[in-house]
């Protein structure tokens, strides 16, 4: 039984992104961003029950419309009175682990080949025709799977092209991702194709939290009778959705909101003009959802909110979020530069048919103008003055709700640049560090966002790679088998068949073609005739990164080389698909100070709160290395690890430490983990134990200065001869 969607407790921004959506597909998606248990997944599958019903050609696999047929549908043509039939908007889901032919739809090439028909099987993405298309961790989505799902959002077509064989059908539907930031981010490239992004967060507030929980009690011990009791506000909020969709084509946009989007959009920097489209059409959603009949600033602002965050993102560093009072100030300078525009609606118009919510928060989202139904319970689902968290706390509906610890900027920010380092910060203040030419000068996440270091000067890193193939997933560092990429051979497919080595298949079946009865015709093939194509691409690496924080590397100005050293390399692991992971030590010991993640973000974050000083354990960080290592072989086995060792080579910590470190080394290189030691000691007197450890590890050696140059070339820098 599914969650009610109007049961789910505070969550504005998100429920009223994903009702905009629900009145206007055309906005493109909601990417729906926050930390786990935060109802997230929950509201996502409640939302496809508040969908009016879909009628479609009766049989359609492709749920083609009975009024507008697809004219290239793989079932057509349909005649045109053809039978219709009514179905539920669907929600299709996809899984993380999916295959493209899975995504995309498969041919029979057997058929295909030998008998030159289109046998097509379609995929999740005809199947999410006019409906809700769900995808659940959205940055583990391998790169291509995502290219695919986005170019289908944004022409509305699937369009399947394999040795020769096309077909198309339409593929118009609501795309929702969901997302935890602290295991990746999507590429900006990828972000700006959502419409929508929205940050969810559990709330603070404890009497929030036992509602909750109660909510979330009640619906496991009587699922029935807990969405029975809900039916009328979820039928309420569905009703309104179609009334707003009924409404939309009749909204006015004036010429003044249109200036007002330009400038707002302006303000922020973002790049091209997705997001003035997006946010107009956004704007347009939330009047129709309002019941008025022209956009207002209200609804400017509420569709700026909604549709800039992730659209002003520079670097992996950045983080999103929008500073209100710049956006109130660019929508003020578009009012004070065309005072006379004729739109005679004030900022807290309601216009006609005020039948809508009243726009009291960032949610506004329920009927009625309460903010929604949902912001009104008790325990078992009874109708109370139960407010919902605001903006700055929603909560979650999800069993896995519990306390999480939020963001500790504040505590940050107190530090000095002098306590730091002089390391410049970028987050929810201004960094002290930069300069006035600095591009991400100014464009700050709000008060509540992180602090996070970032690389200065603009040092980018060399390339380094792991030596040999190997058959690690999709990305753009070291030679791969990959299901991308150039083909370099042929091999007999061991299930499933990925990409088709024509030729191979060819030369496969063509010495069989008496023994089968051929004189004339098509090809007559055999399942094992067909033949996989064997291609080499670049794939993803666990870039590891062994940080010397001891005092030997204390030294301010070179612990701050030393940083923006990492920092590059951590954006250059960003750019190639990396996953990183950050183990420092000092004093006696090593840590972990990131687990293995694909969040450059999370690493950039935890090197600005790295502490330095103390003895020197290297065998300590030796050994953590290698245990670390052995954790993520049995995780992710095909990921390959790329281990960098930061130091200056000095051991100091323990009895014999020289040669304790040593034998550690021995331990590291036994793993076969590929390995670089880049050596960070300065000054005219050189003892070179950075070299010394690069022998005992088996590892390249280089200079910290010969990773990094502010118009570094992709030279190659290989891990082992």
């Amino acid at each position: 039984m599914t969650y009610p969607f109007s049961a789910v407790l505070g969550m504005e921004d998100m429920r009223l992104a994903l009702l905009l959506n629900a009145v206007s597909p055309a906005i493109g998606g909601v990417l729906v961003r926050g930390e786990k248990g935060t109802a997230k997944s929950t509201a996502v599958r409640a939302l496809a029950a508040l969908l009016p019903p879909v009628r479609r050609v009766a049989g359609c696999r492709f749920g083609c419309d009975p009024a507008e047929p697809d004219p290239a549908c793989p079932d057509g043509p349909h005649p045109t009175a053809a039978t219709a039939e009514i179905r539920p908007a669907r929600l299709v889901e996809l899984p993380v682990g999916a295959a493209e032919d899975r995504v995309v739809g498969s041919l029979d090439l057997e058929k295909a080949l030998g008998e030159g028909v289109r046998a097509f099987e379609p995929g999740l993405l005809a199947a999410a025709h006019r409906g809700v298309l769900y995808v659940d961790e959205v940055n583990l989505l391998h790169d291509h799977l995502v290219d695919l799902l986005l170019d289908a959002a944004a022409m509305g077509r699937s369009h399947v092209e394999r040795e020769g064989v096309s077909v198309s059908h339409a593929a118009r539907f609501l795309l929702v991702g969901t997302m935890n930031p602290e295991e990746g981010e999507l590429r900006p490239q990828l972000l700006d194709r959502f419409g929508l992004t929205v940050e969810v967060g559990a709330s603070r507030d404890p009497e929030v939290r036992v509602e909750v929980v109660r909510r979330r009690l009640a619906a496991d011990a009587d699922p029935a009778g807990f969405a029975a009791r809900w039916a009328d506000a979820d039928a309420e909020i569905a009703a309104q959705v179609a009334a707003a969709r009924r409404r939309l084509s009749g909204v006015r946009l004036p010429d003044a909101a249109l200036r007002q989007i330009a400038e707002v959009c302006a303000a922020f920097d973002v790049d091209g003009m997705r997001a003035d489209i997006v946010t107009a059409r956004t704007a347009l959603a939330h009047a129709a959802w309002h019941g008025r009949d022209r956009v207002t600033i209200d609804d400017v602002r509420v569709a700026a909110r909604l549709a800039l965050p992730h659209r002003r993102r520079r670097d992996p560093f950045d983080t999103p979020g929008l500073d209100e009072k710049r956006l109130d100030e660019a929508l003020q300078r578009a009012q004070e530069a065309h005072p006379d525009d004729p739109d005679d609606d004030g900022p807290n118009d309601d216009g006609p048919n005020d039948d809508g919510p009243n726009d009291s928060g960032p949610g506004g989202g329920g009927p009625n103008g309460r903010g929604g139904p949902q912001d009104h319970a008790t325990s078992d689902g009874d109708p109370a003055d139960q407010r919902g968290p605001g903006p700055a706390g929603p909560s979650a509906a999800d069993g896995d709700a519990g306390p999480i610890d939020g963001p500790s900027g504040a505590d940050d920010d107190a530090r000095s640049a002098d306590d730091r380092g002089g390391y410049a910060q970028h987050g929810g203040r201004e960094a002290p560090d930069r300069g006035d030419d600095d591009p991400r000068r100014g464009r700050d996440g709000g008060a509540d966002a992180q602090p996070v270091a970032v690389p200065r000067g603009g040092l980018t890193a060399r390339l380094l790679t792991a030596p040999g193939v190997g058959d690690g997933v999709p990305g753009r560092r070291s030679r791969a088998r990959t299901g991308r990429g150039r083909t370099t051979g042929a091999r007999v497919p061991n299930g499933r068949v990925g990409a088709l080595h024509l030729p191979a298949t060819v030369r496969a079946a063509a010495p069989h073609q008496a023994s089968r009865g051929r004189l004339t015709g098509p090809l007559r093939l055999r399942p094992d005739d067909v033949r996989e194509a064997i291609r080499e691409g670049r794939e993803g690496n666990l870039v590891l990164f062994v940080v010397d924080a001891s005092g030997s590397m204390g030294a301010r100005q070179r612990m701050t080389a030393v940083k923006d050293a990492v920092l590059a390399l951590l954006t250059d692991a960003y750019q190639r698909r990396d996953k990183v992971a950050v183990i420092a030590f000092r004093g006696a010991d090593a840590r972990t100070v990131l687990p293995a993640t694909s969040s450059v973000l999370a690493a950039s974050t935890r090197l600005t709160e790295l502490p330095t000083g103390g003895r020197t354990p290297l065998a300590e960080g030796l050994l953590a290395a290698a245990d670390l290592l052995r954790v993520e072989r049995l995780r992710d086995p095909k990921r390959r690890p790329l281990v960098l060792v930061v130091t200056d080579g000095r051991a100091t910590a323990g009895t014999r430490p020289l040669d304790r470190a040593a034998g550690a080394a021995a331990v590291l290189a036994a793993t076969g983990a590929p390995c670089v030691v880049v050596d960070c000691e300065t000054g005219p007197v050189r003892l070179n134990l950075a070299r010394r450890l690069a022998t005992q590890l088996n590892a390249p050696h280089h200079p910290l200065a010969a990773l990094t140059h502010p118009a570094a070339r992709d030279a190659g820098m290989p891990v082992a001869a």
